[in-house]
């Protein structure tokens, strides 16, 4: 499907590979209750974070649902002379998108928007598409023009301008667009992804791309995408290597976990998980979600399952089996502080995996512990313990 053939090699940053700098943004909860708005206000955003994982037709499932807490950003620029925006560069979409001109909504206002008249490359298309949340949808229409990341220049790209947007949670997201880097399968038909853009134009020396989230993370710096390449300085250790086993999405097989020294059955039969960085939190299936929280000590909230901040050293660490091996998370990991309140960085979802199996969503408290690693020319996802 990419095209390219690969043999890896942990390389250090160089000709063909491009460090991008994230930036962590502030968490909608800590923006919504500044603005002195009530919890059940951010309650009314919850759903079902798996059900983006649904295809169907012309709507096209994104990440957003996660975002109440926290997420990652970097900068990119569409157009001639370039006009630049915040983007989230997700592993659990395939489409690039930004606000436009077009919209007139508040939350569109509120952000950066393109304007495809001072473009001189803008070439417009009759196609749209709807981008399906769960507390609203963002009809989009299609154009192609440049898009720039630092010394990339990415020729004819085809990104979504939208047409409106919910002011609900859009209006208070620090971010103005998503950049998806899913696999084609995901994406409109008939237009080259970003990715496939990369590579058909030649600009990485590697087909593959890595991701380093902080986990002291701040607004100037909370981590780095390396296109191109990984950089050694970033993760020790040995890289584990998991297949994909579903070339839509980042998906692998989960194949145990274990809350402490308690291996429980819940993968027996075997579990699929999401490799996302377009979701935060660690999202579990919807039915070992009473038995996690039992085991935890974790009680629910309008603030989210909480938990005793001077017991979190003595919780347990969570572990995955993934690619024959059992990767930690320890309780300093899962469990987020905001001021005096610590809560499980967890919430569940209900939809399985197409084939049956239940579906986890490894989002950015897991990809904290882990620098990521994914290679398009062998259908892989690499994880090693971040520096």
């Amino acid at each position: 499907m990419w095209g390219l053939a690969l043999a890896l090699l942990c390389l250090p940053l160089g000709e063909g590979m491009l460090r991008i700098p994230l930036r962590r943004g502030r968490s909608v909860q800590e923006v919504m209750r500044e603005k002195g708005l009530p919890e059940g206000f951010l309650n009314n955003l919850r759903g079902d974070p798996g059900r983006k994982y649904q295809l169907g037709g012309a709507v096209a499932y994104e990440p957003l649902l996660n975002h109440l807490d926290t997420f990652y950003f970097g900068e990119i620029g569409i157009g001639t002379p370039p006009q630049n925006f915040l983007v989230i560069f997700d592993t659990g979409s395939a489409n690039l998108w930004v606000p436009s001109t077009y919209c007139q909504s508040p939350a569109c206002g509120d952000h950066a928007r393109f304007n495809h008249s001072l473009s001189s490359t803008f070439l417009g298309t009759d196609v749209s598409y709807t981008l399906s949340y769960g507390f609203g949808d963002v009809a989009v229409v299609l154009g192609c023009d440049t898009v720039t990341i630092q010394n990339i220049i990415l020729r004819n790209q085809e990104f979504g301008l939208s047409l409106d947007e919910p002011s609900r949670p859009f209006y208070y997201l620090g971010f103005d667009g998503i950049l998806g880097m899913a696999y084609p399968g995901v994406a409109i038909s008939g237009f080259p992804t970003f990715l496939q853009n990369l590579l058909q134009q030649d600009q990485l020396s590697k087909p593959l791309f890595s991701f380093y989230f902080s986990r002291n993370p701040t607004y100037n710096y909370g981590g780095e995408v390396i296109l191109g390449g990984v950089d050694l300085q970033l993760f020790s250790g040995e890289v584990l290597w998991a297949p994909v086993v579903q070339e839509l999405y980042w998906k692998i097989s989960i194949e145990g976990f274990s809350i402490g020294l308690s291996v429980t059955g819940w993968c027996s039969r075997g579990c699929h998980g999401i490799v996302d960085t377009g979701t935060f939190l660690l999202t579990i299936p919807g039915q070992f979600l009473p038995a996690l929280l039992q085991a935890l000590g974790a009680e629910q909230s309008d603030y989210g399952f909480l938990v005793d901040c001077s017991s979190v050293p003595e919780m347990p660490t969570l572990y995955f089996a993934i690619g024959g091996a059992w990767l930690p998370l320890p309780p300093a990991a899962y469990v987020l502080q905001n001021d005096s309140i610590c809560t499980v960085g967890v919430e569940s979802t209900y939809v399985s995996s197409a084939s049956g199996q239940p579906l986890w969503i490894l989002g950015n408290l897991f990809l904290r512990q882990y620098y990521s690693i994914f290679d398009t020319a062998n259908n892989r996802v690499g994880f090693a313990t971040a520096a």
